[in-house]
């Protein structure tokens, strides 16, 4: 077994670390002894995530659908080791309920931010041949799900987007890695009214990711027993079509 890849004196920009998986990464990280940056929305959530740090860290409030305030934080930025993308939205929408206003929001935040925050930092990891690019995706990328209009498919175009990203740096220095979890116990799964098999803690999650972060590996889905499910769904949708 190869030695972890370290995190220890590496700095990472969290976007998407106000609450949920974001802030349980950014204690897990720090814990490890990264440097962080740390961007959301909100400026009460990323005060109070940075209270329960154990070194100062850097505080960006950023809107990741708004692209000239995505590249005018990234341009304040001196140095930067990896970027984790996980600034998410969520809410169950079904064919029959579709709010085309909310599914442009939904898609905007979870894959457009993504176009926006990872374009402006990629080109310059490539230009110094160094850095570490991580992707939050999600189980529900994998195939089509009731209630899941535009939080699916933007999760999909997202997990795309990582393998697009991969396949361009081979051969590169650059590290990138894309982690799909299945239910996750915070504020935006909490309004679904079903019943969700296999769901963790927030903490386990982050620490799943992190340990992740780790490895050469480039895709992490969990639970186990739970994606293997969502794969194999995938392919028998791609069969029957």
């Amino acid at each position: 077994m190869t030695d972890p890849l370290q995190i220890n004196g590496k700095t990472y920009w969290l976007v998407g670390a106000s609450a949920g998986i974001g802030a349980a990464l950014a204690k897990e990280l720090d814990a490890k002894g990264a440097s962080l940056i740390l961007s959301a929305r909100s400026v009460q959530g990323l005060e109070d995530v940075a209270a329960t740090l154990s070194k100062p860290c850097q505080i960006h409030p950023c809107d990741v659908t708004n692209a000239d305030e995505v590249l005018r934080i990234a341009a304040k930025i001196e140095h930067l080791d990896g970027v984790i993308y996980m600034a998410g939205d969520y809410e169950p929408m079904s064919a029959a309920t579709w709010d085309p206003l909310r599914a442009k929001t939904i898609s905007d935040v979870n894959y457009m931010g993504a176009l926006y925050v990872l374009g402006a930092v990629v080109p310059s990891f490539v230009r110094r041949d160094s850095g570490h690019v991580v992707i939050i995706g999600s189980l529900a990328g994998f195939a089509g799900l009731p209630g899941a209009i535009s939080y699916g498919a933007s999760k999909a175009a997202l997990m795309h987007l990582a393998q697009d990203i991969r396949a361009d740096l081979k051969g590169s220095n650059l590290r990138v890695q894309l982690v799909n979890p299945g239910f996750v116990d915070t504020r935006l799964t909490r309004l679904n009214e079903f019943r969700m098999p296999f769901i963790t803690t927030a903490d386990k999650a982050a620490k799943i990711i992190a340990r992740h972060m780790e490895t050469r590996r480039f895709s992490k889905s969990f639970p186990g027993l739970f994606s293997l499910f969502f794969k194999l769904k995938g392919i028998g949708f791609l069969l029957r079509s």
